[in-house]
């Protein structure tokens, strides 16, 4: 009870400052013979630090380009709704819906606002297992006829009882199953489900999900040609890991590395420099820097590092879907080393063994091979354009209109 009075009162002084601002918006953008498809994610998506957000602002920008009207919204209380992605989306062609006051001074809340749109909504994509779930029952309750589809992003159950195969913590497994059946009701209501690999499509299987309504919509991946400014083997020296540290399985996968894998490498290379880049790294992470293990945290251009590493290390022991950061080091044409779990989604083939251990010794071993024979970082290098075609703009442009076909 108190904590709604605080909201009302948090949301009166916020309709006093927007009626002051004259912060007020035009509907009238949407009046519009293209198809409006309704984005809800729990942020304005910050393409530059994290990858399931960089997925969609890939996403949308295809959308845009096929003729669809995009309406972004995130999930954030009124009085916290802040982003400095704003601009960007709306610089894209994006409306996206901030707080705002009517032309008689009221307060236009989120829900407000949907019920407002309703009538112009054809597909709601709704995005991550918990957007879904908030969402569903009330859109619908306003927009009856408009295709839902629930974004996956990646099965959040299947990555969480990774998690718990390894710290075997009953809050673990309590969110684990918390999530399972959260997502597979989620699939149950969906008109479409979206999913970012076949491991993910392999997995739901088995829980009887109506599979006929998924799509594969994975990442985007465009591969850089390599030209004349391509830095070559002997001129590189360092390592690269890069991963926003709010999603758990990168801070383990850091940790993993300091502790059990460059021990075995700095033996061999006591000088090898590893740079840790991701956005909100914690406290663990943070205690880690030193000269040889740099936690650089948000880094805005992070093209330098990727073309001037020697390797990319990503020894992820839990998660699922596809992993933004191995795609990503492909198309700088970087060698990766990673584990089953990062690896899925690749056709790593023929390479496999040298760009896959999932025990810290033999990852040791594969990047110490890796960053000291050039034919197999040349191998390597040379063969990152054929992992990628799968995840071209071309084909994710295909299946992504499959899914906003009515």
């Amino acid at each position: 009870m108190k904590s709604n009075l605080k909201i009302r009162i948090k949301n009166k002084l916020l309709e006093k400052k927007l009626v002051k601002n004259q912060k007020y918006t035009n509907l009238e953008v949407l009046d519009t013979e293209n198809p409006v498809v309704l984005i809800v994610d729990n942020m304005i998506p910050e393409f530059d630090k994290d990858s399931g957000s960089r997925r969609l602002f890939e996403l949308i920008k295809l959308m845009l380009k096929n003729d669809f009207t995009v309406v972004l919204m995130a999930d954030r209380k009124e009085y916290k709704y802040k982003s400095d992605y704003i601009k960007d989306y709306r610089d894209a062609g994006v409306f996206v819906y901030e707080p705002y006051v009517t032309k008689e001074g009221r307060l236009v809340a989120k829900t407000d606002f949907i019920k407002l749109i309703a009538h112009k909504i054809d597909f709601v994509w709704l995005h991550r297992p918990e957007i879904f779930n908030t969402y569903y029952t009330f859109i619908k309750s306003t927009c009856p006829s408009a295709t839902y589809i629930f974004d996956m992003v990646d099965f959040h159950y299947l990555r969480l009882i990774r998690e718990w195969e390894i710290d075997h913590k009953k809050e673990t497994l309590k969110t684990a199953n918390y999530y399972l059946e959260m997502e597979l009701n989620n699939c149950k209501n969906a008109d479409r489900i979206v999913l970012i690999s076949t491991g993910d499509k392999l997995a739901l299987k088995s829980y009887n999900v109506d599979l006929s309504k998924a799509e594969i919509l994975s990442n985007v991946h465009q591969h850089i040609k390599k030209e004349s400014d391509f830095i070559p083997f002997e001129n590189r020296k360092e390592l690269l890991f890069i991963g926003g540290f709010q999603h758990a399985p990168n801070e383990d996968a850091v940790l993993y590395l300091h502790d059990k894998i460059m021990p075995y490498v700095w033996e061999v290379h006591p000088n090898m420099v590893v740079n840790i880049i991701g956005s909100y790294p914690t406290d663990n992470v943070l205690k880690l820097n030193s000269e040889v293990f740099k936690i650089h945290g948000f880094v805005n251009d992070v093209a330098p590092y990727f073309k001037s590493a020697k390797a990319f290390v990503a020894p992820l022991r839990y998660g699922a879907g596809i992993k933004g950061k191995i795609g990503q080091s492909l198309e700088f044409n970087l060698p990766v080393v990673t584990t089953d779990v990062g690896a899925e989604g690749f056709d790593f083939s023929p390479y496999k063994d040298i760009m896959i251990a999932n025990d810290s010794k033999t990852f040791a071993k594969n990047v110490l091979e890796v960053i000291s024979d050039k034919k197999v970082f040349d191998c390597l290098s040379n063969h990152a354009e054929v992992i990628l075609k799968p995840f071209s703009i071309e084909k994710t442009e295909q299946n992504l209109l499959k899914i906003l076909a009515k």
